[in-house]
């Protein structure tokens, strides 16, 4: 019997119809596994996974497969952007059962009793091949070995469990972490800066956008070490803005590059990707002036608020790699449907500039477009004005995604996870205050009302909604960045209510997840289901690392509130985080940039009085900020007490929880601005 068809998850409806009697993880399938003494074969994905569909379709589906992993095992199917608490756990056993990292699909063999793997992979294939054993006969010799040698294995279960809950321990502590790690980090990362195409390390190239951000924003550079950071992290979002992991007709970025330039991606669109690059495409561009910075973000908003957003107003998961059976068909084109579809003035523009007069890049037979020449050169050849050439290319582009819209479009898993909404809420705010566009201040504020008034029951967060539903104890993730979520949109647009919620968030974090005797927090809640491990995440994955995130958040509440708890709790966190820190700086770039936030506080500025002159002053101050420093225009009563408003208009310029004098001329406070 298969128990997925009411699951929330898309990922596991997409199951529902299998041979295999999959379950979800809960009580009744461990109970199950205990009671019949078979193993459980836990397989981990997600919808967009162009792998996962790969191996459901091959083996999965296939009646012959499933009729043996119904008699050998009990088999349950995790969604790892639901159950993330899961995932973690597992692929770090992954890692230690195979020296290697793992990926999705996750396929493991749990011990039904302890639930602790004793085997893990990832995709295998139906029959063997690609030196990997097929996936049939694999079943066999798993479920032999745990027959044949099930001791053995039990005892391999006890010291990879050691391990886990070793890896989990609290570290000792002896203070902040040494602030000269941001040029340890620097130099790690110049070592592994690519300087032709941007990025780090070599194919398959991420973005890591949490890397970028520490270099766009740690204030303890030097002058020469401050040019580099930007070098690196100007160059990488330059070349991956032209190559083909941007999508150039709708905006937005694909997970990741196949290649070194930049130039085919797999194909899925994730929501968290987009939401951490979009404020560092608007932060480069108010940075640099560079226009294409700006078209890149401005695109990515546009998408976000089209394609990503539901009607309630939650951000969607993500668009998926595959349409109509394919990785990628939905994005590519011919050449000849190109020519067909647009003007020949429009043509003769959009193949050079997109790289559609060269051979094809996609597998010998279709292209994936990308900016192959600029429009400098293109003006220069064709006697163009630079205007007119845009006007073309404008057209031209409208016209492909029209026609592309009119396509089987990729699937969109449309369930709403909390922590991915509170990091597109924040860079919505940051990317719509910097480039003043209001759709994308407006769409932060339907997301963050929708998640407040669905995911908010009773003091706690729900980690996921989907169909109406609304499940799951909330993560670390989901407290920390839905609070820094929270703070950047009450910068822009403040409301009294949204200082409480933050408030309230903060509150419930350090209530459920803090450990208050050694420092830091843990990735699961006090009252979370008992697992095989209880995570404390430091380092950075696709995501910012949760305790980054939570520092960062408490750092920022703390200083506007002059709340010292908040603060303490920061940077006991800090202090547990320094051995990870230590070890290896540049992966941990979101800790690093909380770090320089706790221990180098940007100014934040407070404006109050009549709202007319409150907003021709911020106006005023756009491009005299340093990227860290925050503004807040408070049009309510909430912080009366620490920042009272003493006539038409009054200025606070703070430091941490250090204020100077209130200003009460414009003019007057702008000049003290300048001389800081």
């Amino acid at each position: 019997m298969n128990r997925l068809g009411d699951a929330t998850s898309p990922y596991l409806r997409q199951h529902a119809d299998n041979p295999v009697h999959w379950w979800p993880w809960c009580d009744e399938a461990l109970d199950e596994a205990r009671a019949s003494a078979r193993p459980i074969l836990l397989s981990v994905g997600y919808s967009a996974c162009h792998w996962c569909h790969v191996m459901a379709h091959e083996s999965f589906e296939d009646p012959a497969a499933a009729a043996v992993m119904n008699r050998l095992f009990v088999n349950i199917k995790v969604d790892r952007e639901e159950r993330p608490d899961l995932d973690r756990i597992y692929q770090l056993s992954h890692q230690l059962l195979t020296d290697r990292g793992g990926g999705w699909p996750l396929t493991a063999f749990l011990d039904p009793d302890t639930h602790v793997p004793f085997f893990a992979g990832t995709y295998f294939p139906p029959k063997t091949r690609y030196g990997m054993p097929g996936f049939v006969e694999l079943l066999g010799r798993v479920a032999a070995a745990w027959d044949q040698q099930r001791d053995q294995l039990r005892a391999q279960g006890d010291e990879l469990k050691g391990v886990l809950q070793r890896l989990a321990e609290p570290p000792e502590t002896s203070g902040l972490p040494d602030l000269d790690l941001g040029s340890r980090a620097l130099e790690e990362l110049r070592q592994q800066f690519d300087p032709t195409y941007g990025g780090f390390g070599s194919a398959p190239k991420f973005p890591h956008p949490t890397n970028l951000r520490f270099l766009m924003e740690w204030s303890g550079f030097d002058r020469e070490q401050r040019r580099d950071a930007w070098h690196m992290a100007g160059s990488t979002l330059e070349k991956m803005a032209a190559g083909g992991v941007y999508d150039h007709l709708a905006g937005g970025f694909c997970r990741y590059s196949v290649d070194d330039r930049w130039l085919i991606p797999h194909f899925e669109k994730m929501g968290y990707d987009n939401a951490q690059l979009l404020p560092l495409y608007a932060q480069a561009f108010v940075h640099t002036g560079q226009r294409r910075f700006k078209e890149v973000a401005s695109e990515m908003g546009d998408w976000i608020v089209r394609d990503l957003q539901g009607e309630d107003g939650g951000y969607y998961s993500a668009w998926d790699a595959d349409s109509e059976g394919e990785e990628g068909r939905y994005y590519l084109w011919s050449r000849q449907e190109v020519v067909d579809l647009l003007e020949p003035e429009e043509a003769e523009l959009f193949l050079p500039r997109y790289g559609m007069d060269l051979p094809p890049n996609f597998e010998g037979h279709a292209w994936n477009p990308y900016l192959a020449r600029s429009i400098g050169e293109l003006v220069a050849e064709l006697d163009l004005s630079p205007s007119e050439a845009r006007r073309r290319l404008d057209s031209a582009r409208r016209k492909l995604l029209t026609h592309r819209r009119r396509r089987e479009p990729p699937l969109c898993d449309t369930k709403i996870l909390t922590s991915w909404n509170g990091l597109m809420i924040r860079g919505m705010a940051v990317a719509g205050q910097l480039l003043n566009e209001r759709l994308m201040l407006a769409s932060a504020r339907r997301a963050l009302d929708f998640v407040r008034a669905t995911l908010w029951r009773e003091e706690r967060l729900l980690a996921v909604a989907s169909e109406d539903r609304a499940h799951l104890n909330g993560y670390l993730d989901d407290y920390a960045h839905l609070l820094n979520g929270t703070l950047a949109l009450l910068s822009v647009d403040w409301q009294d209510r949204d200082l409480e919620f933050a408030a309230r968030l903060a509150d419930a974090l350090l209530a459920w997840f803090e450990d208050t005797e050694s420092g830091g927090f843990y990735f699961t809640s006090h009252d979370h289901e008992p697992l095989i491990q209880r995570p404390r995440p430091f380092q950075d994955d696709a995501m910012p690392a949760g305790n980054a995130a939570a520092v960062e958040g408490l750092c920022r509440l703390g200083h506007l509130l002059g709340e010292a708890r908040y603060l303490e709790s920061a940077e006991r966190a800090l202090a547990s985080a320094g051995q990870a820190l230590s070890r290896a700086p540049q992966a941990h770039g979101a800790l690093l940039t909380a770090l320089d936030r706790f221990a180098c506080p940007p100014h934040h500025i407070v404006l109050t009085g009549d709202p007319d002159v409150v907003r021709q002053t911020r106006a005023r101050l756009a491009g005299r900020l340093d990227v860290r420093d925050e503004v807040y225009a408070p049009t309510g009563s909430a912080l009366e007490a620490r920042f009272a408003s003493t006539g038409p208009f009054t200025a606070y310029l703070c430091e941490g929880t250090v204020c100077r004098e209130p200003v009460i001329d414009p003019d007057g406070f702008l000049d003290l601005l300048g001389s800081d």
